[in-house]
């Protein structure tokens, strides 16, 4: 048997059949960890670009002399707000907080953020489907069979709205309310006619403090199947839009009167 070759150290092992010098391994490296850092950095950057901000949430910017309408509230509220916007446009700066306002304990936190340091002549606002949904020791939708718990009791809900409401007449703009939407039977992580308990509670604290309401509530079943989805709380873009014709016939009126 021949004698097997001695690897002097001269060059290191053949890559696709190339030796590499020993002196060059170190260079080679750097150039590769460089390339993979590169294709990292440009996949991430890829993947921003994919993903194109919420123009829902982009900031808006005045028009001198309109009058100024803040919307708050949770995904609902959310896909009503470029029509509404859109159909007040050169009557009104439609505003909304760049966020899901989620439940009432979390608007209690973040109404000075959202309502910031500008005059509103109209707030049109609501929480309760983030209220009255379960969720797991995780944060995820899962109903009481599941072992979800029901994030605000009825209580805390409405100690939390009196809170809400408190806030917002100091800031001298026309309040409105917005009843809950129907949650569908079958909607994950919400029990089906379980807004009406909350509603309730809201409607009592609403005509307490003298803040108009907008019943997008029995605005909803007489067309459900047409506007909303199967099983879920949100609505069709028709929806949406529907939604929103409801939200601009509540808000004009309460308009000054060159802007209605």
């Amino acid at each position: 048997m021949g004698k097997a070759p001695v690897d002097t150290g001269a060059h290191s092992r053949s890559l696709g059949g190339t030796p590499f010098p020993m002196k060059l391994r170190p260079a080679l490296g750097f150039a590769i960890s460089c390339l993979l850092a590169g294709a990292a950095v440009g996949a991430d950057q890829a993947s921003k670009k994919d993903k194109a901000p919420n123009p829902v949430f982009a900031a808006v910017t005045d028009t001198p002399g309109l009058p100024r309408v803040l919307l708050i509230g949770d995904s609902i509220s959310m896909g009503y707000t470029l029509p509404v916007r859109a159909t007040l446009a050169g009557r009104a700066n439609v505003h909304r907080p760049p966020e899901n306002c989620g439940d009432t304990a979390r608007g209690v936190q973040s109404l000075e953020k959202w309502l910031g340091s500008g005059k509103w002549d109209v707030i049109h606002f609501n929480f309760g489907l983030h209220d009255l949904k379960y969720v797991n020791e995780k944060g995820a939708l899962a109903g009481p069979d599941q072992g979800g718990k029901q994030v605000a009791s009825l209580a805390d809900y409405e100690k939390n709205l009196r809170a809400i409401v408190a806030r917002l007449k100091r800031t001298g703009a026309k309040l409105v309310w917005a009843a809950t939407t129907p949650v569908p039977a079958g909607s994950t992580g919400r029990i089906e006619h379980d807004e009406l308990r909350y509603n309730e509670v809201a409607a009592r604290v609403m005509r307490e403090l003298g803040v108009a309401i907008n019943d997008l509530h029995a605005f909803v079943p007489p067309q459900q199947a047409k506007l909303q989805r199967p099983q879920n709380v949100h609505f069709t873009d028709a929806g949406s839009a529907a939604l929103a014709a409801q939200v601009v016939a509540t808000i004009q009126p309460l308009l000054p009167a060159g802007a209605r």
